[in-house]
């Protein structure tokens, strides 16, 4: 009875560990600015994604709400953050519906097995990281007005970098999916 109890605590600590350690690579990918065509790019949707696939749809799921937690409570975790504010106000300016649109991003990636061709294992990729740009235009439609064009705003300006991202991932699948069932 105690080894199962000390094996369970065991295993908090380490789900604990991992969140944190995700939480942690997912602020310092939000600082990191690479210049590319149009706009620089961060490396936050990467980091989105390859949690999902290596830490699967749960534990993905709480590193990222464990992410927007500590941005929400005012720790400097956000791109832009903090000359451009901190907490909730940053929160829920221009930005928020991407950074929801992280939580979907994860679950799918992590819910998908990636097995199969290398067509299907793209739009998996697709399909997974389209809610990042789904929310963040609809929260643009709600906070700047749905008559400006929020496509040209909110996604064009992003597509070359995430398509560059996407084919990261797409290629490290494999070597994921190993890490995936180690940290499992």
């Amino acid at each position: 009875m105690e080894l199962i109890k000390e094996l369970k605590q065991s295993k908090i600590v380490k789900i604990v560990f991992v969140a944190l350690i995700g939480s942690i690579l997912l602020a310092i990918s939000s600082k990191i600015k690479i210049p590319f065509y149009p706009v620089p790019m961060t490396m936050q949707t990467l980091v989105v994604l390859l949690l999902g696939v290596t830490l699967g749809w749960k534990l993905g799921l709480a590193t990222v709400t464990l992410y927007l937690f500590e941005g929400i409570i005012g720790l400097p975790v956000f791109s832009g953050s903090p000359e451009k504010g901190m907490g909730l106000v940053y929160f829920t300016g221009p930005t928020m519906g991407y950074l929801i649109g992280f939580l979907f991003t994860v679950y799918f990636a992590g819910r998908f097995k990636f097995d199969g061709n290398l067509l299907k294992k793209l739009f998996q990729l697709i399909f997974s990281i389209s809610f990042i740009y789904f929310f963040g235009v609809l929260w643009l439609g709600i906070l700047i007005g749905w008559e400006k064009p929020l496509f040209q705003l909110g996604v064009q300006p992003f597509l070359f970098a995430e398509l560059f991202k996407i084919l990261i991932v797409l290629l490290s699948l494999s070597k994921l999916k190993k890490l995936n069932q180690y940290l499992r």
